[in-house]
């Protein structure tokens, strides 16, 4: 097997993998753009995979056929969105710790999703598998280019390069759009902001709510891309992962995506290593944890010289500098 050959397999899984957490990174970078740090991102994939599962075997059940997970993912942004709100709740408008109410909403989403999970289904632990999936396809025409056809444009779904293209999108809301200046601005200072008659509270609200959309649909995109089906198994750790790949970016949406693409890049080793002569003998313990190992690597070589939005964590309360 060639050089080439091993891309051709390797790097299609890794965009794969990676869409989920680009998504999930874009929505971190909203909340803590905002000030307001969201370490619940796990959680709410959670509840966006459970809802894609639920709501992709209502469609089918409805007979829309193709255009079923699509839809889906739509409604597990807008779940995952309003369930964002008692982050949001806690967080700002209560003034709790933002990193304990984070955490208990990865407890509380992982505990309701799976509780729902049976007493819908009879007790049972998992949703049945839906019938439609979001397939991977070859782009027409890019598939056909020389070299990079076959490693970018070939075996892949829809979703990753929508995933790559709102990636460049945020950036412009966030860098280049008065609403991406006034986001920044409640993150960065919010007094300041708060004198030039920006509503802090609800910026920050807008903040975390866009979170919990992205994330909805980052889970939404794994379960309708790569699982199928629901379980309590079924979101472990890549929610952690995209606020890593968050950090890692340095809380810009193109630095998420391209951490995000790394971290795909070690999630896909453990998925393909059986293919891939070099890695085929290294027993899969290794392959599996790979991903978490890059992750503390990378954040200790780099984090410390990112610098996070000086009011991230901080609750506004007007009047106080």
């Amino acid at each position: 097997m060639d050089i080439m050959h091993i891309l051709e397999i390797v790097i299609p899984t890794a965009i794969l993998t990676a869409t989920p957490l680009i998504f999930t990174a874009l929505g971190g970078v909203f909340s803590e753009r905002s000030g307001v740090v969201n370490i619940g991102l796990e959680g709410l994939m959670i509840i966006g995979a459970f809802i894609a599962a639920i709501m992709t075997t209502i469609f089918e059940g409805w007979g829309l056929g193709g255009a079923s997970p699509w839809l889906a993912i739509l409604v597990a942004a807008i779940a995952s969105a309003v369930f964002s709100l008692l982050h949001a709740l806690a967080s700002i408008t209560f003034r709790a710790e933002q990193v304990v109410s984070g955490v208990a909403i990865n407890f509380l989403a992982l505990g309701l999703s799976v509780f729902l999970v049976k007493l819908m289904f009879n007790g049972k632990g998992q949703t049945p598998y839906i019938k439609h999936r979001i397939d991977k396809t070859n782009i027409p025409f890019l598939h056909d280019i020389p070299v990079i056809g076959p490693l970018f444009f070939s075996h892949v779904t829809y979703t990753s390069y929508i995933a790559i293209i709102i990636a460049f999108i945020v950036w412009y809301i966030i860098y280049k759009t008065p609403f991406g200046l006034r986001l920044r601005s409640v993150g960065e200072h919010p007094a300041a902001a708060d004198t030039l008659g920006i509503n802090v509270s609800r910026m920050r609200y807008i903040g975390v709510m866009l979170s919990g959309a992205f994330a909805g649909i980052g889970g939404a995109v794994y379960l309708v891309t790569i699982s199928s089906n629901f379980s309590g198994t079924t979101i472990s750790g890549q929610g952690y992962l995209a606020l890593a790949a968050m950090i890692f970016g340095k809380w810009n949406p193109i630095g998420a995506m391209g951490a995000a693409l790394f971290f795909g890049l070690a999630q896909s080793l453990s998925i393909t290593g059986e293919q891939v002569p070099l890695l085929k003998d290294i027993p899969d313990v290794y392959l599996l944890i790979a991903p978490y190992v890059l992750t503390i690597l990378a954040l200790t070589g780099f984090v410390g010289r990112a610098d996070a939005p000086k009011a991230s964590g901080i609750p506004y309360i007007k009047g106080k500098r």
